[in-house]
C-alpha cells in the first residue's frame, strides 16, 4: 500500500502546471510516486483510454500524465482527484491495493463507461485493475456496431456471449451470427467487430484473459 501522508508534502507544491521530480537521494519516495504512476497506468490501461483521452477528461496535460505515471513528478490532490474520476475510481483506489476480505458489489448505475461508438455503450464490470482477467458488459442498440473498423487488442483468450438479443460478430475472415445464450471463443489478437443487424437493442459479455490493454 502507498502511503499516502507521505506524498502529500511534495503533493501540495505540485499540480498539472507545476511538476515536483523527487529528488534523486529521496529513493523512498521516488518508490511511491513510480507505485502510484504504475497504478494510474493500471486503471487507464484497463479502460483501454489513451493517455491524452484520460489526460482530456482529468483537465491535465498529457504531459504531465505522463511524467506521473512514470514515478517522475508527484500530483496535487485535486489533480489525483479529478485523474480519478476520469477513470471512474475514487481517490483511495490510487493508494490502496490491499486485497478485499468480503465481496464487493458493483451496482448497475456505478459501472465505469469506456468510450464506444453511437448508439453503443460499452461498461466495465471488473472493478480494479486484475491480474488475471477483465470483463466488460456491451449494449447495442439496433444497426450499432463495436466501430467501423475491426480491432484488436494483445493476445488474450477472450471469450463473448450474447446475454439478449442476436449481433454478427466478424472474427477475421469468418462471420458468426448468435443469438442470446450463445458464446464465442478466440485470441483478441484476430481482428474482430460486433455489429447489432436486428431490430432490437442486444447486451453482450466480453471476458479476457489475461487483460490486454492497449498500447499507448
Amino acid at each position: 500500500m502507498i502511503r499516502l501522508y507521505a506524498l502529500f508534502d511534495t503533493a501540495t507544491r505540485a499540480d498539472e502546471g507545476r511538476q515536483v521530480v523527487a529528488p534523486a537521494h529521496d529513493v523512498t519516495g521516488h518508490a511511491e510516486h513510480q507505485e502510484l504512476g504504475d497504478r494510474i497506468r493500471a486503471f487507464r490501461r484497463l479502460r483501454r483510454m489513451s493517455l491524452r483521452a484520460a489526460a482530456t477528461r482529468a483537465g491535465v496535460s498529457p504531459s504531465f500524465l505522463s511524467q506521473l505515471e512514470r514515478g517522475h513528478t508527484s500530483g496535487s490532490i485535486g489533480s489525483l482527484r479529478r485523474i480519478a474520476q476520469a477513470l471512474g475510481i475514487s481517490i483511495a483506489d490510487l493508494f490502496h491495493d490491499d486485497r478485499p476480505v468480503a465481496p464487493r458489489v458493483l451496482r448497475r448505475a456505478d459501472r465505469p463507461w469506456l468510450d464506444s461508438e453511437p448508439g453503443s455503450r460499452k461498461y466495465l464490470i471488473t472493478q480494479r485493475p486484475l491480474e488475471h482477467l477483465e470483463a466488460y458488459i456491451g449494449e447495442l442498440e439496433p444497426g450499432s456496431s463495436t466501430g467501423e473498423n475491426p480491432y484488436t487488442h494483445g493476445d488474450s483468450q477472450e471469450v463473448f456471449l450474447v446475454i439478449r438479443g442476436a449481433v454478427t460478430l466478424r472474427l477475421g475472415d469468418s462471420t458468426h451470427v448468435l443469438d442470446t445464450g450463445d458464446s464465442i471463443e478466440y485470441r483478441s489478437s484476430v481482428a474482430h467487430r460486433v455489429e447489432n443487424h436486428t431490430d432490437a437493442t442486444a447486451e453482450v459479455l466480453w471476458i479476457c484473459s489475461p487483460p490486454s490493454p492497449d498500447e499507448d
